[in-house]
C-alpha cells in the first residue's frame, strides 16, 4: 500500500510518529517519509536512529500554512498527528492550544488539497467525545473539520478521515511513565485522582497498526474507533507498583471519571465492524457513501440505538497482571 509513495507525518518525532515511521520502514518501501515538527534537537535525535534514504525530515509547525504547503508537495499519504495534547496546559493557553490543534488543522487541510494529496487521516482522542475540557474541545473541532474536508476538496481528489482511540501505554507525558519516575524517586505512595477513574488504553504498534489498516479501509469522511481494552487507574498504579500506597488527590482540571469514544447522540451514526466501529459523517457528501461495506470489503452492521462505547462499561478490562505485561 505504501510502497514508492510519499508520507508525511505531521508532529513526526511525538511518541506516535516516531513509532509509525519504524514500522512503515519495516513493512515498505516508501519512495520519501517526511518528518515534520518544529522541535530541532528531537529531530536530531531521531535522526540518529532513522537516517536511511527514504527519509526526511522538515523543521516547520503547522501555524505555518506556507511551510506545510512547502513541505507537502509530492506527497500522497498524511497522518497528522501534531496537537497541543496536554489537558492541564490546554486549560491554561487556551489561545494556544486553538491556534494548533484547530488552525493547524485548517492548514493541514489546505495544504493537502493544494498539494493533491491522495489521503489524510487526523489522529484524534476519547476526549473529543462529548469534550469538557478545551483539549477535547479543539480536537473534536478539528475532528469536525477534517469530515467536512472531503466537501471542502470539491473536485480534487483528496479524501480525509479520522481516526480516534483512547491512551497510549507509555506514551510522552502519561501517566505510566509518571509512576514509573515516582516509583525510580522511592515515593512512599502514588497520587491516584480517583478510584473509580477508567481510561481505554492502546499500544503505540497497535495504535500504528490501526491507522495504516485504516488508509486501507477509508472512503473519506469515517471516523474509526479500534475496539480496545479499558483499565482502572488503580488497578494501573497497581502494575507498576504493587508494594506503594496509593494516595487520592482529586480529579484534575477538565478530567474526567470515564471516556467515551463513541457517544450514545452517535449511535444512530455508529456501525460496528469486526475489531472497530466507525462514526458515519453527520453531514452529506455530494458523492454518497456505502459505509457499510468499507474499501477492502469488509461488512458492518449498525449498533443499537442508544449504545455507547464507555471505558466504564467496556465489556474489555484488562487485568493487573495484563497491565503489569504492557508497562
Amino acid at each position: 500500500m505504501l510502497n514508492n509513495k510519499s508520507i508525511l507525518i505531521t508532529g513526526g518525532t511525538g511518541s506516535f510518529g516516531k513509532e509509525c515511521a519504524k514500522l512503515i520502514l519495516e513493512r515498505y518501501s516508501p519512495k520519501r517519509l517526511i518528518i515534520f515538527s518544529r522541535d530541532e534537537l528531537k529531530q536530531y535525535e531521531m535522526q540518529q536512529d532513522l537516517s536511511v534514504p527514504a527519509m526526511r525530515y522538515f523543521l516547520g509547525d503547522v501555524r505555518d500554512f506556507e511551510r506545510l504547503k512547502q513541505a507537502m508537495r509530492g506527497v500522497d499519504y498524511v497522518i497528522h498527528a501534531a496537537a497541543m495534547k496536554q489537558v492541564p496546559a490546554a486549560e491554561y493557553n487556551p489561545m494556544e492550544c486553538i491556534k494548533t490543534n484547530i488552525h493547524g488543522a485548517e492548514n493541514v487541510i489546505k495544504a493537502a488539497i493544494e498539494n493533491g494529496v491522495e489521503k489524510v487521516i487526523a489522529l484524534s482522542t476519547d476526549k473529543a467525545a462529548n469534550p469538557i475540557n478545551l483539549y477535547g474541545a479543539t480536537k473534536l473541532a478539528s475532528d469536525k473539520l477534517f469530515i467536512a474536508a472531503n466537501n471542502i476538496a470539491g473536485g480534487h481528489i483528496t479524501r480525509f478521515s479520522v481516526v480516534r482511540y483512547g491512551n497510549v501505554v507509555g506514551s510522552r507525558g502519561s501517566v505510566v511513565p509518571f509512576f514509573q519516575k515516582l516509583v525510580a524517586m522511592g515515593a512512599e505512595e502514588l497520587p491516584v485522582t480517583d478510584s473509580r477513574m477508567t481510561r481505554f488504553w492502546i499500544t503505540l504498534p497497535q495504535g500504528v497498526n490501526f491507522v495504516l489498516a485504516s488508509f486501507a479501509r477509508m472512503q473519506g469522511g469515517e471516523l474509526f474507533v479500534p475496539k480496545i481494552p479499558s483499565s482502572r487507574i488503580v488497578d494501573l498504579a497497581e502494575a507498576v507498583a504493587p508494594n506503594i500506597a496509593q494516595k487520592i488527590v482529586g480529579i484534575r482540571p477538565g478530567e474526567k471519571l470515564h471516556e467515551v469514544m463513541c457517544p450514545a447522540d452517535d449511535s444512530h451514526l455508529t456501525i460496528e465492524f469486526n475489531d472497530h466501529y466507525v462514526i458515519k459523517p453527520t453531514i452529506s457528501f455530494v458523492t454518497p457513501v456505502d459505509y457499510m461495506t468499507n474499501a477492502v470489503g469488509e461488512k458492518a452492521k449498525p449498533v443499537d440505538q442508544g449504545f455507547e462505547y464507555n471505558s466504564g462499561t467496556n465489556p474489555h478490562f484488562l487485568t493487573v497482571d495484563e497491565l503489569r505485561e504492557l508497562v
